[in-house]
C-alpha cells in the first residue's frame, strides 16, 4: 500500500467501517436461498408416514440445463396451490428460490413440462428437530426420502423407522 493511499484510508476509516457495518445488515436481512439436503433411496413406504397428513403433488420440469425451473401443483385438504421453483447449483447444498404462482400462469406453463413430469404423495413426519419428507411416487415405482439441514456439516441420524427400509 502507498503512502498516499495509507494516509486517504486513515481519513475515511470511519466511512469504510460505517459502510460494512451496513454492508453487513443488509446481507443479513436478504432471504436465504440455500437448501441443503440428503436424499435416501427407499425399498417401500414406511408405516409412520402413513399415519402423517398427505400432500398430493404434480410437478414437472422446463426444458434447461443450467437452470432448471420447476413447476408444482400441490392438493392438501381440498385446497390447490401452484409455485414456481428455480434450482441452481449440484450436490448436497445448492441455491433455491420458490414462489406461489397463479393457476393461470401455471396452466399457460404446465404444456412445456410435457415428458418431464412426475405424480407423488408427499408425507411429512417430524423425528427431533427434523421433518423427514417421504415421496411416494404414484407414476411409477420409487419412494424417497429426504430431509433438509441446518448446515452443510450437520451429521444426519436415519430413524429406524426409515433405516428398515433403507436401499440407500
Amino acid at each position: 500500500m502507498t503512502l498516499s493511499t495509507a494516509k486517504w484510508l486513515g481519513r475515511h476509516l470511519v466511512f469504510i467501517g460505517n459502510l460494512a457495518t451496513l454492508g453487513k445488515q443488509c446481507a443479513d436481512q436478504m432471504p436465504k436461498h440455500r437448501e441443503i439436503e440428503r436424499k435416501y433411496l427407499l425399498s417401500s413406504l414406511p408405516n409412520a408416514a402413513r399415519r402423517a397428513p398427505c400432500l398430493e403433488i404434480e410437478q414437472g420440469w422446463l426444458p434447461g440445463d443450467q437452470l432448471r425451473e420447476r413447476l408444482r401443483r400441490t392438493r392438501e385438504n381440498g385446497k390447490e396451490r401452484w409455485h414456481r421453483t428455480v434450482k441452481l447449483g449440484r450436490g448436497l447444498e445448492r441455491t433455491e428460490i420458490e414462489e406461489a404462482t397463479s393457476r393461470r400462469v401455471f396452466e399457460v406453463m404446465w404444456p412445456l413440462t410435457e415428458g418431464c413430469r412426475v405424480t407423488k404423495r408427499r408425507f411429512k413426519v417430524m423425528e427431533g428437530a427434523l421433518t423427514w419428507e417421504l415421496d411416494e411416487f404414484t407414476d411409477r415405482e420409487l419412494v424417497l426420502a429426504e430431509v433438509e439441514l441446518p448446515s452443510a456439516d450437520f451429521v444426519v441420524k436415519v430413524p429406524n423407522w426409515i433405516e428398515t427400509h433403507l436401499v440407500r
